[in-house]
Order: C-alpha cells, then structure tokens, then sequence
C-alpha cells in the first residue's frame, strides 16, 4: 500500500512545482517577442461612452481623494459617467460623496438605505448604466474600488484596447504604496507584482488572462453577466462569465493604479480567508473551464488558480506521505520529512524570534506569508463546505 502514498507525494510536488516555477517558466519563454493588442483608439471622437462603477460602505478616510482622481482623469467629458453607490454608509461616506456629485453632472450618487454586499450594488449601479447608455462596443464599464486611486491617463489607457472587437475585459496595473520593514506589506507586494507578471504574460499569449485585479478593471457592457447575490469574489466572476462567452481579456501594464499596501496579518488573512470562500464557488460554477486543461483558458486556468488553490490539500499530503513511508522504513523520506517540516513550520517561526527583537527577513516573511495564506485557503474551503448565503461583510481597514 506504501505505492500509493509515493504516488500522491510525487504528484503533490508536482502540482506545486508547475503552479510556482514551471508555469511562469512557460509563460516567460513563450510570450518572448509579443507585441500584445495592436488595436487601440486614438482620436477623440473614436472613444466609446465609458460608465464608472464603485459601490461603498465607510468609505470617509479615502473616498474624497478616490473622487478627485476621477474629476482630474483623462476622458471626454461628454462620454462619462460615474455610478456611486453607498451600501447604507454609516460614516462620513455619503456626505462626501454627494459634495463631489454637486461639482460634475455625469457623476451619479446612490445611497442606499439597506446593506446588501457589493454584488448587489454593482448589478443595480450596471443595470443603470445600461439603462442610460445601452449595452454594446460603444459603452465600457470601468468597475472600481473605493481605496485604489487612478492616475489622469490610467481610463484612456484602458479604455483604448476597446478597439479591438475581441475584448471583453482590459485589467489596470496594480501597483502599491506604503511598503514598510515589518508586518507583511513586502510580501504582499511581492506577491501582487507576481500576479501582475503572470496575468499580463497571460494577455499577451492569449487574450486570455485569468482574473482581473477587483480594484480596477474595465469591461465591454455586453459582457456583464450580473453576479449572483451570494457571490464573494465579484470581479472574478464577471472575468470568467466573460471568457466564457469568448471574450478576451489582457492586462495593461501602462493604466497604472495605485493601492495602500496592508501592514496587519490578521486583517489580510480574514480579507484572503473570505476571498478563499469565493475562490471554491467560482472553481465550482467554471469547472467545465478549467478541466479538461487541454485548451487556452483551460490550461491557464487549471494552473494559475486550480492548482493553487489546492495548494494547501498539496501541502498537507507533502506532510502526510513522507510521514507514513518513514514510519514504514523508508530513510529517504524520513529526511525529506524533516526538510519540509523545517521549511513550512521553522523558518515561520524563526521569523516570529527574528520579528520580537526587531529583524525583518523578507525572505523568511515570504514563507510565513505563504505558510498562512495556505491555511486561510483551507480555512476558505471549509467555510464554502458549510455554505455561503450573504457577501455582507466589514471590509478591511483602509491604509492611505
């Protein structure tokens, strides 16, 4: 029986290993030398109508300077429109908000008088829009999140991939800002500028990148497929419903964003345990995306996210197996036992020593970083077992 436990060790390492270092190894070598999308907008009275979506909920710290990158971007005027919606507000949120819709008739203001979630707040906000405008190539929706501030050119730098009949979906470049010694803003951002490499690598091989950022995006209003009510993970959703239907999707490392870094490992890990909720419900509604892997989006699918997040399932049998074929005699794997358990559990700790006398190591943070948030997918998967039935839930405390 100890074959079958060698079996699964090998094929644990092995999704970990393409996920991590052999798919980005494929990515880099295969994207060498592609132009991406050639199609762009250039002359004024080319740009299509583009409508602004952003749903709120206490949102005082950082919404006024949000706005005023909106009033100062790069659009024709004539062919905006923002929709902002406050999820019944408790805060300064609402006043702000109406104080900048006074300054600009395209800027559109709803407050709403019951909490719902963001989902529902994005499908009534879009449904306006599409009211307004219509649906079609001539109308873009940019969808946005209240705490990642744009830059005057980042809506035309989206917007101007539009051009090309293809896409569904143009995705911003996050970047971000606050970065300190300790807590995990570096690995934080170190793993954002992974993904950023990923998914635009992915754009430019097949149109097909997997996911945009939430905190930024811009989207065809025919693609919108409004997100169902108990949905966490609305941005991904709405990218997967879109290649779904054949659309393209790409990332523009030139629409830069900008968003405070979080410092708090407890915050993150709740923000990334919800998120890893969501996670299983989208892996769950695409699965006939994702496998079999044998096509473009099936295979960027299945191994930029399915195999992640399996990670901590991976993981575990990388514990379990070693364990059991090193109880059964086998010294080799008594060894590797004792390598992974130094890897995920002591240099996590050493880190925490390192830490209480004031020595930051990113390279130790990075494998604490991902030691946690391999157990906050676990974490995720459990609670989506048990059944998800509201998205309503206290955001994260805003850096700024």
């Amino acid at each position: 029986m100890t074959w079958i436990f060698l079996i699964l060790f090998w094929i644990a390492l092995a999704g970990l290993f393409h996920s991590y270092l052999l798919y980005p190894w494929l990515l880099k070598q295969w994207s060498k030398g592609k132009a991406g999308n050639q199609q762009l907008f250039a002359k004024a009275d080319e740009w299509p109508q583009l409508s602004i979506i952003s749903s709120l909920y206490n949102e005082e710290t950082v919404i006024a300077k949000k706005l005023d990158t909106l009033l100062a971007a790069e659009y024709p005027e004539d062919k905006l429109a923002a929709y902002i919606g406050s999820d019944c507000s408790s805060d300064g949120t609402n006043a702000i908000v109406q104080e900048k819709a006074a300054e600009r008739g395209w800027l559109h203001f709803y407050p709403f008088e019951e909490r719902r979630g963001k989902p529902p707040v994005i499908n009534q906000l879009v449904a306006q829009a599409i009211t307004d405008h219509g649906a079609g190539s001539h109308h873009i929706l940019l969808i946005t999140d209240a705490n990642v501030m744009l830059t005057k050119d980042t809506l035309i730098n989206l917007v101007r991939h539009f051009k090309n009949p293809d896409l569904a979906i143009v995705d911003a470049h996050m970047r971000h800002t606050g970065m300190r010694k300790d807590g995990i803003s570096r690995a934080e951002n170190e793993y954002i500028s992974r993904e950023v490499w990923l998914k635009h690598r992915e754009g430019l091989l097949w149109q097909r990148m997997i996911g945009p950022f939430g905190g930024c995006y811009a989207i065809r209003s025919d693609y919108y497929q409004p997100v169902p009510l108990n949905y966490l993970v609305d941005d991904f959703y709405i990218a997967m419903s879109a290649l779904e239907r054949g659309g393209g999707a790409i990332n523009d490392l030139e629409a830069t964003v900008y968003e405070a870094v979080s410092h708090d490992l407890r915050e993150e890990y709740r923000r990334k345990r919800r998120i890893s909720a969501g996670n299983f419900q989208n892996m769950h509604t695409f699965r006939q995306l994702w496998w079999p892997p044998t096509t473009r989006v099936g295979f960027a699918f299945f191994s930029h996210k399915i195999l992640r997040w399996l990670g901590p399932f991976l993981l575990l049998l990388l514990i379990l197996c070693p364990l059991v074929l090193a109880i059964n005699g086998n010294q080799f794997f008594a060894w590797v036992l004792g390598c992974i358990s130094g890897g995920l559990f002591g240099l996590p700790l050493l880190d925490v020593l390192l830490r209480r006398i004031g020595r930051n190591s990113l390279p130790l943070r990075g494998v604490r970083y991902f030691l946690l948030m391999n157990v906050a997918l676990l974490e995720g998967f459990i609670n989506y077992t048990k059944g998800i039935t509201t998205n309503v839930w206290q955001p994260p405390k805003r850096n700024h």
